[in-house]
């Protein structure tokens, strides 16, 4: 079994959905059911998702665990623009924060790529 905690992707991860909850603090209340909530359920899914596919047996299971991860960055990095252009953020925490995704989904898409290279 893989401790997904050695993994740097995670620790990024980790680290970028403790600085969205931060982050989000001081979104609008009517936000709290709405951008609020969605971006730090994408967040959260991304190490969720790294630690979930690492307890997996094959690097195929885990693969896929990486890419729905992917997928998850994804959605984070738009709801930074939306929050953004919302002005919900300032400009240089959003360059941060998307400084921290973009880096993110390149990590996940080399992990994609060497393990589905080694099954």
């Amino acid at each position: 079994m893989r401790d997904y905690k050695q993994f740097l992707v995670w620790q990024k991860g980790h680290e970028l959905t403790l600085a969205i909850y931060k982050n989000t603090e001081g979104f609008p209340k009517q936000e709290q059911y709405g951008l609020t909530s969605q971006i730090r359920r994408a967040a959260y899914s991304i190490p969720a998702n790294i630690a979930e596919g690492a307890g997996r047996i094959s690097e195929t299971e885990f693969a896929r665990f990486l890419e729905i991860a992917l997928g998850s960055a994804n959605e984070v990095s738009y709801f930074f623009l939306l929050a953004h252009d919302l002005n919900y953020f300032q400009t240089s925490i959003y360059h941060q924060l998307s400084t921290n995704i973009d880096e993110i989904q390149r990590m996940l898409r080399a992990f994609i790529t060497k393990l589905k290279a080694k099954s």
